[in-house]
């Protein structure tokens, strides 16, 4: 039988796009099964938390009507991949499985069990590059080695031919006979109920491909024109909100590439400054690939000895958005109501964490994994080692953002401060400063805090650290947006 005659299973993961689909473009002229697994147990700590789990739902949702409307329904199945997925392609007679290639740690050991089941039973497995612009182990120094600085990382994939104009969408598809049945979306239960927090979650967002299209077009029509300034202002709409249709693969980055490329007349120079935030998080994947340990253990060793000094009311108060510095409390409040919140805030709050309350970084990355719309493990990670100064490109390691003077600096704070009684004047300062005192104040305890002494930064040039915020998915660094 031809090969073109063999049926083959496309399993869709964290590409749930048609449109410049790599894994989806090689199967032209093949009948094929579209797949989704919700493998939680593969993932373990790092399955979807609360808000990407709302996200996910609408996402499948959407992509399951874009593929049934050119002939072939997605499948849904929930269980281990490497018992769902050889038992799938064993049930259509599949002489492979295609997919985008996953970079997370516990993606990657998955992966190698599918293969081998795969492989048992005669089948091929093949992976193509999805997620980045480039493979992360393709990428290496002039010594051979992985780069652990950004600005050196930036220059060398700078240097490179651009990325490849991105695929065409699939018209038509051709599905195969007598699939096997699947599970309806509703009965995986992603969605929160009593209560449902994510109610307004709609009212920001549109999970989807179309949603995906729509959100680049209103960004290269409007805020790319002034991104370098604007981005740095929570107050306005400045960055590309982008971050949540990239993390689950709605849109492409080399889409996003050329797109903002094209907006700016083709100039690559007046493109930069988005199209170093993509980089950035080309970075972040680097890290993640080369430094498995990336979400848990501090990049520098030096940090492993850190004294933090975790006290669960101090955490339990910043996550609530109850720390008394207004910038900070409206930021978490913002994560709280729509799973984000913009990464000027994002940086202001974590440090607050880690550098004034000394909570461990790890606590804060955890609540954000579970409370962003756009929580991506390569992203959130490396930005909360950054703010902790714990990261190989955390330069300098004792950067600390000052919650006050941060907080001067945004034009809507008024806006998000309680109402005074009539004829009350409050100074312009005291509404990014937190009240004097009071039972419940974070800066009141912690006013005379004994700081434990840092540890001396790693040997080893350090890079430029990243500037102003910008358009991507990074959780605590400038520039998720």
């Amino acid at each position: 039988m031809d090969g073109m005659d063999v049926p083959a299973l496309l399993w869709f993961r964290q590409d749930l796009r048609l449109a410049d689909n790599p894994a989806l473009a090689a199967l032209e002229g093949r009948r094929l099964l579209p797949v989704f697994v919700l493998d939680d147990a593969a993932a373990g700590a790092w399955a979807p938390g609360g808000a990407a789990r709302w996200w996910l739902h609408h996402s499948l949702a959407s992509l399951g009507r874009d593929l049934a409307s050119r002939g072939a329904p997605l499948l849904r199945a929930r269980g281990r991949a490497e018992i769902v997925i050889p038992a799938l392609a064993d049930a259509i007679g599949a002489g492979e499985v295609l997919a985008g290639r996953l970079l997370e740690p516990w993606a990657r050991e998955r992966d190698g069990r599918v293969a081998e089941a795969l492989a048992a039973a005669g089948r091929g497995f093949r992976l193509v590059t999805s997620a980045t612009l480039h493979e992360p182990a393709r990428v290496m120094s002039g010594s051979g080695r992985p780069y652990a600085i950004y600005t050196p990382f930036a220059k060398c994939l700078a240097a490179m031919a651009p990325p490849e104009a991105p695929l065409p969408a699939p018209t038509r598809l051709l599905p195969v006979q007598n699939p096997p049945p699947g599970d309806a979306l509703e009965d995986w239960r992603l969605l929160p109920r009593q209560p449902d927090w994510a109610a307004e979650f709609g009212t920001l967002w549109t999970p989807g491909e179309a949603g995906a299209a729509a959100r680049l077009a209103r960004f290269t029509t409007g805020p790319l024109g002034h991104y370098a300034v604007a981005r740095n202002d929570p107050g306005i709409e400045g960055s590309s909100g982008l971050s949540p249709h990239l993390r689950w693969g709605e849109i492409s980055p080399r889409q996003v590439w050329h797109a903002v490329l094209a907006a700016s007349g083709g100039n690559q120079a007046r493109a930069w400054p988005f199209l170093s935030e993509i980089l950035w998080r080309e970075f972040s994947y680097h890290l993640l690939w080369h430094r498995p340990e990336l979400p848990e253990v501090p990049l520098r060793g030096r940090f492993a000895a850190f004294p933090w000094q975790p006290d669960a009311a101090l955490l339990r108060a910043w996550q609530r958005g109850r720390t008394g510095y207004p910038i900070v409390d409206a930021g978490m409040r913002q994560l709280r109501w729509f799973g984000w919140m913009h990464n000027r805030v994002r940086m202001i709050a974590a440090s607050l964490l880690v550098k004034h309350l000394l909570q461990p970084w790890q606590a804060g990355a955890a609540w954000f994994w579970d409370r962003l719309v756009d929580a991506d493990l390569a992203n959130n990670s490396a930005s909360w080692q950054w703010i902790a100064g714990s990261g190989s490109d955390a330069a300098p390691w004792f950067r600390v953002f000052n919650p006050v003077l941060q907080g001067e600096k945004i034009r809507p704070l008024r806006a998000l401060c309680p109402p005074l009684p009539a004829g009350t004047r409050r100074p312009a300062r005291s509404l990014a400063a937190p009240p004097l005192g009071g039972a419940g104040c974070i800066a009141a305890r912690r006013r005379h805090h004994a700081r434990p002494r840092l540890p001396a930064p790693g040997g080893g040039a350090c890079g430029g650290a990243p500037a102003g915020a910008g358009g991507l998915c990074r959780a605590a660094r400038p520039g998720a947006g």
